[in-house]
Parts: structure tokens; sequence; C-alpha cells
């Protein structure tokens, strides 16, 4: 690069340099004239009186015998020929010299002639035609004959001009070779300066401008996909820093089309930056120069272009859409697409009409996620596997993984509306299909967009399988993308992958007992908040704190105290100042149930009844819009929720109609959340089930409604093997040793209060008091209730004992979470153990 700068330089130099050369430092040799500097304005001496000097220039053309031999002594004097010393003279007198400047001037006129000759004659290198042009200067300078040797002298410098023009075409035509070179190699950033290069060898609207801006063209395009296919942001803002300065070198008024195609890159290169900054200002600008594009490529002027900037339009109005609020802009990219498709079509260009149709199930898919249903998420699959059917991975491989990754995403979004798992396994496939070509070396963030993708398919898989493989799998896709979507170079996708990450980790934390991967999962979700605020992307915002809240409520489940479902309250209502219903219905439902949840929770610590009631509101709304023929899985779930709800209603109601309300909403929800379609959610179903008759059978006479409890019970533990799911076995083991000790209460014989104690010391393994205190609390309750029922049977004071033990270590814990309506409940009881070893005693 140093030599083509050198070369630039010297180029300069020879064409805008003054051909007057500056006043040079003159030495005399002997007999000679010497004067130092500027010879202007001295006073000279050279041995012949200013007014000869005069006369000789005043009668140049017929001089006398006397005034002949003065000019044989000036030539001895100038070392000039007497041709030049009369073109000196005429000089002199057609520039009206004052008489006592004209020895000065003669002087100074006879230097010149010395360099003249020096500067006239042939140089090494030059071409025989320049050679011979300053073999007739030079010969005119000796006659004297100036105006024939500049006449001369000017054909010389055309010639040198032709050639160092031709010189500098070929050296920038050799570097923007070199940069077609650097494009073969995929190296970007060195193509960008060999461009750069080539264009710096014109100057400004020169000849050759047309080339000039060719090359700057060039350059833009090298960095353009330097940033965009390497992640090089610094190489996205020169890009846009070129094709601005190219929309001015190429006006609209004089180039319209070529004004228009410079618009359109310049929207690309703003888009792809747009999508990786925090804020929605350079989508915003990508989209204004689309449509200044537009303005000139026309579908009936330009067809072909008007299809391109309308595939773009779309693109820059999905990215647009995706942060904001509504659905408006997706609909702008859906019908930008579906005018796309009106020119390319599949027989004229199958490949464009490939990528139009994976861009507008993009859109589709989008579109699908906010609304209920799943018409737009079936369109959306149906357009990626259209466009699978020309983008093979053989000719298009980049392009054929994108596609697979999109379709990923629709299968999974669609397969969580679902049951089974079939969906969910088909997007896994697809996701490790497009890994194939998406390779970190090859497109480094195309990649971790894969990886991401991965996990969140991985990560629904595991939330309805038994054990963690699924989501160790997950979580390890995750953190595998967030060794190139780091914060300083993508902070909006950095940040969308700490939230999946934080999702994983929230679904392992829930299995495990302890909880260390659910304060994980906060920081995560917190990490990820940095950057999804409300003001740049408040959906995603939502979401954020939709997640940060349910990950509170598992955390606040397990704990003593009230701050983190406080918290988690909180976050659920901030999450709703976005999530609204008119905006995503289905987001909105869906925090509708977490609030409800977290309110339940709540609700069961406290002596009135408020929560719970605000929680049963919360069902209901969601139920709204999580109807049974549009979202049934998540039907289900909400009414599983409420069921759960109306159940703890029922517990502090006399009657049992809240409590047969609820027994009908969870056996509604076990019509679609079935066995087959979702395992681990049809176990948990089956608990809430069993909890509302046990709950049921304990009011009532007889032992029906605790066998059927005690049965749903035992079928939800056929999908809860302790060993995959320790926190869900122990969660139902206590509720079926709770239902157990009732129905030992009632039958002859110790047989069922002896399962019960055992099944609850079994649970106490897992739901240890350092790691679980308040469901610790909850399961030393049920074992005190066994442990007084057996000594009820048997008067053993030990198992007397053993049940005040155990309900002095809850009330403790229950104290600390200041759980008003448990403690009220172990009060009771322990007081009745305390009067039954009073009497006793």
């Amino acid at each position: 690069m140093k030599r083509h700068l050198c070369f630039i330089a010297a180029l300069g130099m020879c064409l805008f340099a003054s051909l007057t050369a500056a006043y040079a430092q003159v030495r005399a040799d002997t007999g000679s004239i010497a004067i130092g500097g500027s010879v202007t304005g001295s006073t000279i001496n050279i041995g012949v009186p200013p007014e000869q000097l005069a006369a000789l220039v005043r009668q140049a053309a017929d001089l006398s015998e006397t005034q002949k031999k003065v000019i044989a002594k000036l030539e001895g004097e100038l070392d000039l020929n007497q041709r030049q010393i009369r073109a000196t003279l005429g000089i002199l007198g057609e520039n009206d010299i004052p008489p006592e400047r004209l020895a000065a001037k003669l002087v100074e006129i006879a230097e010149r002639f010395k360099d003249l000759q020096a500067t006239a004659s042939a140089q090494p290198g030059d071409d025989p035609k320049i050679a011979a042009l300053k073999t007739d200067a030079q010969k005119a300078i000796e006659a004297g004959q100036l105006a024939e040797a500049d006449a001369l002298l000017a054909d010389v410098e055309m010639e040198q001009r032709r050639g160092l023009d031709r010189l500098a075409v070929n050296a920038a035509e050799t570097s923007a070779r070199r940069g077609d070179l650097a494009l073969t190699r995929l190296r970007y950033g060195e193509a960008a300066k060999h461009f750069a290069n080539a264009a710096a060898l014109f100057p400004a609207k020169s000849a050759h401008e047309d080339k000039r801006i060719n090359y700057l063209q060039k350059e833009a395009s090298a960095l353009y996909q330097q940033g965009d296919e390497l992640g090089d942001n610094g190489a996205l803002l020169s890009a846009i820093e070129r094709y601005n300065w190219l929309v001015h070198l190429t006006p609209r008024e004089r180039v319209p089309l070529h004004w228009a195609s410079t618009q359109n890159d310049l929207g690309n290169v703003l888009l792809a930056l747009g999508q990786r900054e925090s804020g929605t200002a350079r989508l915003e600008e990508a989209i204004t120069a689309y449509l200044e594009a537009l303005k000139e490529w026309t579908r009936e002027r330009a067809p072909l272009d008007w299809a391109t900037t309308q595939n773009n339009l779309g693109l820059a109005f999905w990215a647009l859409g995706e942060r904001e609020s509504g659905m408006g802009r997706l609909e702008a990219a859906v019908t930008a697409f579906r005018n796309v498709l009106k020119e390319w079509t599949r027989d004229r260009m199958p490949n464009d009409w490939a990528v139009t149709q994976n861009n507008l199930g993009s859109a589709l898919m989008r579109l699908g996620e906010r609304e209920s249903g799943t018409v737009q998420l079936e369109e959306a699959i149906a357009a990626f596997r259209d466009a699978l059917k020309e983008n093979s991975s053989e000719l298009m491989p980049l392009d054929w993984a994108m596609i697979q990754n999109n379709l990923c995403n629709a299968l999974r979004t669609l397969g969580e509306r679902e049951g089974g798992t079939a969906r969910l396994e088909q997007a896994v496939a697809a996701c490790r299909e497009a890994l194939k070509e998406w390779t970190r070396e090859r497109v480094p963030l195309q990649w971790a967009t894969a990886q991401s993708n991965l996990g969140n398919a991985l990560m629904r898989l595991g939330e309805r399988e038994g054990g963690t493989a699924r989501l160790e799998e997950a979580t390890a896709a995750f953190r595998e993308a967030l060794k190139e979507r780091i914060r300083e170079r993508v902070p909006l996708d950095w940040a969308k992958t700490q939230n999946n990450l934080g999702a994983a980790l929230q679904t392992l934390g829930a299995r495990e007992i302890r909880t260390t991967r659910l304060e994980e999962a906060i920081t995560a979700y917190r990490n990820a908040a940095e950057e999804r605020t409300r003001e740049r992307v408040p959906l995603d915002w939502a979401r954020t704190q939709n997640n940060l809240g349910a990950v509170l409520e598992i955390l606040g489940e397990r704990e003593g105290g009230i701050a983190r479902l406080e918290e988690a309250v909180a976050a659920f209502r901030e999450a709703l100042k976005e999530n609204t219903r008119e905006r995503v219905p289905l987001d909105w439902a869906k925090t509708q149930i977490n609030l409800g949840n977290a309110l339940r929770t709540l609700g069961e610590r406290e002596a009135g009844t408020a929560r719970l009631e605000e929680a049963v509101g919360a069902f209901r709304e969601a139920l709204k819009e999580n109807t049974r023929d549009r979202v049934p899985l998540d039907w289900a779930k909400t009414q599983t929720s409420l069921g759960n709800t109306l159940q703890a209603l029922g517990e502090r109601d006399n009657g049992t109609a809240r409590l047969k309300d609820a027994v009908a909403a969870i056996r509604e929800a076990l019509k679609e959340t079935t066995r087959e379609r979702a395992p681990l959610d049809w176990a948990k179903t089956q608990t809430s089930l069993g909890n509302a008759l046990r709950t049921i059978g304990a009011r009532e006479s007889g032992t029906a409604r605790l066998e059927e409890a005690v049965a749903a019970y035992r079928r939800a533990l056929a999908e809860q093997p302790r060993d995959r799911a320790p926190l869900d076995w122990a969660f139902t083991e206590t509720n079926l040793g709770a239902a157990l000790v009732i129905l030992g209460e009632r039958e002859k014989g110790t047989a069922r209060l002896e399962e019960a104690i055992t099944a609850l010391h079994e649970v106490l393994k897992e739901r240890t008091r350092d790691d679980t205190p308040f469901l610790w609390a909850q399961t030393q309750v049920k074992l005190a209730l066994a442990h007084f029922a057996f000594f009820d049977k048997t008067s053993e004071p030990t198992h007397r004992d053993d049940a005040l033990n155990a309900i002095d270590g809850a009330l403790e814990e229950y104290g600390k979470a200041k759980a008003v309506f448990y403690i009220e409940k172990a009060t009771r009881f322990r007081e009745k153990i305390l009067a039954a070893r009073d009497r006793k005693v």
C-alpha cells in the first residue's frame, strides 16, 4: 500500500507542479557574474551602461556596428549565443522594463535560458517521441525561438500526461484485481483496502470519475461483507460512510437508477448494523433508504430491482416489528414479501423466489407467535418448506442453512402449542441441519443464532420429557452461542441468549433440589434486562420481566419469607404494562397465568383470601385468550392452575362447592393434557386432581374420594421417578402421604399410617431444611399428622413425641416465612398434641 501512495504522490507532483522554476542560488565561475537569491530589484553592473542597454532594446532589429560589439560582449558575459541575446532583448522590449532594471532582468533571463537548456534535454527512459520533441525544443531554445520551444514542450507535456494517465489506469486496475482476488479468498477487509487504493489513484472529477466511483462502490461492498459475515461493526460503520458519500457522487438528477441502487445498498448496511444495535434508529434509516430507492426503482421501470428493494424493505419492517409492540410493522413486512413474489416467480428466478419464501415465512412466524391459533404458523412452515425445494445445501449452502434455522423456529413455536414432541423433534433436527453449513469458522454470528435456536428447541423438549439430559444440552447450546454473541458486538442478541439461558437454567433448577441453577437463572435474566430495556425493545423487556418473575416464584415457594414472591408479583405486573391483550394476546395470557400462580402461593400463606380471589380472576382472564381450540395445552395449564387455586380457597370454606369446581376444572385439563402428549404435565395435573379429591374426601364420610386421590397420586408417580424429577416426586409423595394418613385414621390397623410415615421420611431426604425450608416444613406437618394418628391408634408415646418434634420444626420455618395461614393451622395442631400429652401425664 505504501508503494502505491508514494506513486500517487510522485504522480501528483508531475501533474500539478508549476513549469516556472523557482529562483535558485547561482554560483559564478571565473569571469562571470554571480548573485545570491532573488535578482529582482538588485543593482547589477555588467559593463554596459544602462543607456546603451536601453538603445539595444529599442533597436533590436536594426543594430549599428557599436551595438553589435556590445552584443558580442554580452554573449561572453552571459554565456549565451547571439540569437539568445537578441531573443532576450526582444523579451525586455515586450515587457517595457525601466532602464535602471534592464541589467538585472537581462541577467535573470540569461540564467533562465541556461535552466531551459537543461530542462529541455532528453532524459533516460523517455520514449522516442518525447525524446525527439525535447531535442527540437532544445534547438529552438538555442535559436532563441522561445514560442516555438514552448509549443514543443506543450506537446511533450501532453504526451507525458497521457503516459501518466495510462499508468494510473493500469495501477488502479491492478489494485482492483488484487481486491477481486481477496474477495475470492473471502478476505473482505483486504479487498476493501485494495479497492480504496484503486479509487485513490484518480483525483475527484477527473476523466476517470466513473472508474473511481466504481472502485468506491466495490470498497463499500467489501466493507459490508466484512461487517455482515464476520461481525465487524467497525466495517459496517465505514460502509455506511462510503455509501452516504456515494449517494452524493451519484445524484438522482444525473443518474437516477444508479442513485436508487446506492440507496438500496445503503439500506442493506444500515439494516445489518441496526439488527445488532440497541434501539431502532438504524432500522428506521434503512427503511427510509429503501423507500427512497423505490422512487426510481419502480415496478414498471425496473421490475426486478423493484422486487429486490421490496424484499429488503420487508426485512427492515420485520426487524422493527420484532422490537415494537403491535403487529403493524410485521404486517407491512408480509405485504412487502408478497409484492416481491409478483416478480420473483419460481419459474423465472427460482433461487430468489426461495429466499423470498423464507422471508415471508419469517414474518408470518412472528405474526403467528403474537396471535392466537396456528394458521399463520402453518403458513410459515409451508413457506419454509417451499423455499427448501429450490435452495439445496449443495448449490446454496448458506441460504439453505438459513431456511433450516427458520423452519426450526416455526416448528418449535407450533410444537409449543400442540401436544406431543413430534414437532419439537423436527425442530431440533432442522437446527442441527443448519449447523452443518453455518459453521463457527465460516459465519460465526449465524452459527451462534443456530446454536441459540437449537437450545430453544431442546429446552421445550426437555420440559416435556423426564430427566435433565435435553435441558443440559440446551444450556450447553446457549453457552456456545454466547462465545460469539458478545455484548459489545451484538447487545440485543447477547441479551436474547442470556434470557434463553435463564429459561433453561430455570427449568433445570425447578427439577433439582438445590437452588444454584435458579440463582444462575436470575443472574442471566438480570443480565438480559440491562440491554432489553422497556424503551428500546418493550416486548422483549416484558418477556424478560415475565421470566424473572417465574424464577422468583419458584424460589419463593421453597424459601422462608415472602420477599421473593412479592418480587415475582411485581415483575409480572410490570410485564403486563407492555404485554397487553391487544398487542400480544397469548403473551398477555401467559403472564396472567404466572401472576395468578404467584398470587396463589402468596395467598396460601396469608390468613385472608384476597390474594387467592385475585388469582382466580387472573386465570379466568387468561382463559379468554387461552381457549381450548386455539391453544389446547395452554388452555389445559390454565384450567389446572385455576383448579389449584379453587382448591386452596375450598380448604378455607366450610362447604365443598369450591372444591368440586376445582375437581371439575382439573378434569377438564386432563382432556387435553394426556399422558401421551405431555407426560410430565399430565403427572402434575394428576397430583393436582389428587389434592382436590383428598380435600373433599377429608370432609366427607367414607373413603371413595380418598381412594381416588391415592390412585391419582400413584398415576402421577409413574411419570415422576425420583431420579429424574426429585422435587416433583417429593411433592406428589408428600400429598400421597397426607391422603394415606386420612385413610389410615378411618381404617383398622396401621398399615396405611406406616406406609405414610415411610413415604414422608423418604421425601425429607429430598426436601431438606437447608435447600427447601418451606417445602421441608410442609412435609414435617404431614409427618406430624401421621405420627399423631399412629399415636391415637396405639398410644405409643414415641409417635406423639415425634409428632411434636415435627410440628415444632415446621412452625420455626413457617414463622420465618410469616406464613400466617400455615402458622395458625400448625399451632392448632400443636395444641392438640400438647393436650394429648397432658392427658397421658
